[in-house]
């Protein structure tokens, strides 16, 4: 007599739960600016973490995973956390306060641009292409096209500009450390990156009675934005991405940061009535043509390791906005 087995879980297909992801992170720059229509961008990133972290308490007790252990480690998780979750997530909010969604998913995309000239200088076993050294130069081209540098920046809020760069560049940083200090610590991606986003939580909720005074009124429309951010984009979109890396492998799940400019740019003119001229999009692709050929590899020997490959956590972390 044959043993019966039990039939395997069916799951979504990877291409519709790529799409899915990046709907999500596209959407998340519009649920900013929505927030920060009704809340101060602290208070806006404190209750994005709130919901991101309980999203991610409720996988980790589904899935009977405990937070790490370790003093050492938890001091790693608390730079780690200021870095890829509680500064760029804070800095977003206040740029959308003066300029577009639209033009903070495309300084998003930089992120690559800025991973790639860090790790010349942070990592000392990459060895960049001529391929990919072109691709530096012809993304930041596309960044002073976006910008209209040849018009002077004419119309452009500097500070909020600079703000929405800076943030793309504190995710490379917080790669970059995760990838020394927490790489092999033995925890599992997920206990990691809940143990993160708490921290991240922590922090903020030090520093936004600091900076800020409780609501006299509840807004629901930007409260509801901020749910929705923190739920979907900061805790969903996190183990969306996992199951992504773990089945089709971290080159192809990453080919989302892609289309979140894209998606970021059509939400922000269709929704919110933003104004698009020629050089945003025409400048997007060839911030994200640089960005793609940024991330080339050429032929490498099988002792190598890839450089300015982010650890598994980082990688989760990587568009969770």
């Amino acid at each position: 007599m044959t043993p019966v087995t039990a039939p395997r879980a069916r799951t979504l297909d990877w291409r519709l739960r790529f799409g899915v992801l990046s709907l999500i992170w596209g959407f998340s720059f519009l649920l900013i600016k929505v927030g920060t229509d009704g809340y101060a961008p602290f208070q806006v990133t404190l209750g994005r973490l709130v919901f991101g972290t309980a999203v991610l308490a409720a996988a980790m007790a589904v899935r009977h995973e405990r937070l790490p252990r370790g003093v050492r480690t938890w001091a790693h998780l608390t730079v780690a956390a200021l870095l890829l979750n509680a500064l760029p997530f804070s800095l977003f909010a206040y740029a959308e306060l003066t300029v577009p969604s639209t033009l903070a998913g495309i300084c998003n995309a930089t992120s690559p641009l800025w991973g790639m000239a860090l790790s010349l200088v942070a990592l000392s076993e990459d060895r960049p292409s001529r391929v990919r050294v072109a691709g530096l130069g012809i993304g930041f081209l596309g960044v002073l096209t976006v910008l209209g540098a040849w018009q002077g920046f004419d119309g452009l809020d500097a500070r909020g500009t600079a703000m929405a760069l800076l943030a793309s560049l504190c995710y490379p940083i917080g790669w970059i450390y995760v990838r020394r200090t927490l790489a092999g610590t033995g925890h599992s991606h997920l206990a990691l990156t809940g143990a993160q986003l708490l921290m991240a939580t922590v922090q903020l909720a030090v520093v936004t009675p600091l900076f800020t005074t409780f609501p006299t009124r509840v807004a629901l429309v930007p409260l509801l934005a901020i749910a929705a951010l923190g739920a979907l984009g900061t805790g969903l979109a996190v183990l969306v991405q996992y199951g992504l890396v773990a089945e089709v492998g971290p080159t192809t799940a990453q080919m989302v940061t892609y289309f979140i400019p894209v998606i970021a740019t059509a939400a922000g003119v269709t929704l919110l009535g933003e104004k698009l001229t020629w050089s945003t999009p025409v400048g997007a692709a060839i911030v994200l043509a640089g960005a793609a050929l940024t991330q080339a590899r050429g032929r490498t020997p099988r002792k190598s390791t890839p450089a300015a490959t982010p650890s598994a956590p980082a990688r989760a972390e990587l568009h969770a906005r």
